[in-house]
């Protein structure tokens, strides 16, 4: 899962309700080749100052990127100083309300049926494999946040399930692969109880347990105590 942060990935989006800054970016994608302060500004007719202001912004927040290049074709002593240039960022924006991972799942699947088909072994039986030990991971990153009062909770929340703890049990209010489990229930809740389950592996410790158990309005995955 991307773990740029949620607040920044809206930060960046809003960024382009600016109509100035909005111009700019539609500027800088459209070209082929990285443009300058003084090409944007005569271009959308601005002066330099406020040009440089909201491509700066928009570097800030992800959008575009700086490279620095001589325009003169020359090098060496007597070349001038490189221009300072912006191009479209490389990163990947994506804001959805509520919280989907469809590139997660999208991965998990060509990657497990990529190995199915070099290995011959059952499709199934790799994509179970391959989320457990993904979420796994994403239990173990999540060690590495700021220390949370309910650890749990927390990587539950920051990965787009929704939490809500009723009682000793937690219910999931989003499932971050909606549409893809309507459309393959039974092939997408597995993966997904697996990828829970690996989380709550690298949690360690935690005395939960993920198992299914669909309700209509949640995740069909809920979060209970382990039996003793």
């Amino acid at each position: 899962m991307d773990h740029t942060s949620r607040a920044a990935q809206v930060a960046a989006v809003a960024a382009l309700d600016e109509p100035t800054r909005r111009r700019l970016y539609d500027l800088v994608v459209r070209r082929p080749d990285p443009v300058s302060r003084d090409e944007a500004a005569e271009a959308v007719r601005l002066p330099r100052t406020t040009v440089a202001f909201h491509l700066d912004r928009l570097v800030d927040d992800g959008l575009l990127d700086v490279v620095y290049e001589r325009r003169t074709g020359r090098s060496g002593p007597g070349a001038g100083r490189p221009a300072k240039l912006y191009r479209r960022s490389s990163r990947q924006i994506a804001v959805s309300l509520p919280d989907r991972r469809y590139e997660l799942a999208g991965r998990l699947l060509a990657d497990s049926l990529q190995e199915a088909e070099t290995t011959g072994a059952s499709p199934r039986t790799v994509l179970d494999r391959r989320a457990r030990e993904l979420g796994r991971e994403l239990g173990q990153a999540a060690h590495t946040d700021p220390p949370a009062d309910d650890p749990v909770m927390h990587a539950l929340d920051r990965f787009g399930f929704e939490p809500r703890r009723t009682g000793t049990t937690i219910m999931l209010g989003n499932c971050p692969f909606h549409s893809l489990a309507v459309h393959q229930t039974e092939l997408v809740c597995g993966m997904n109880l697996r990828l829970l389950q690996g989380v709550l592996d690298g949690l360690a410790s935690t005395g939960l347990t993920a198992r299914l158990d669909a309700a209509a309005g949640h995740c069909c995955v809920r979060i209970t105590p382990e039996k003793k």
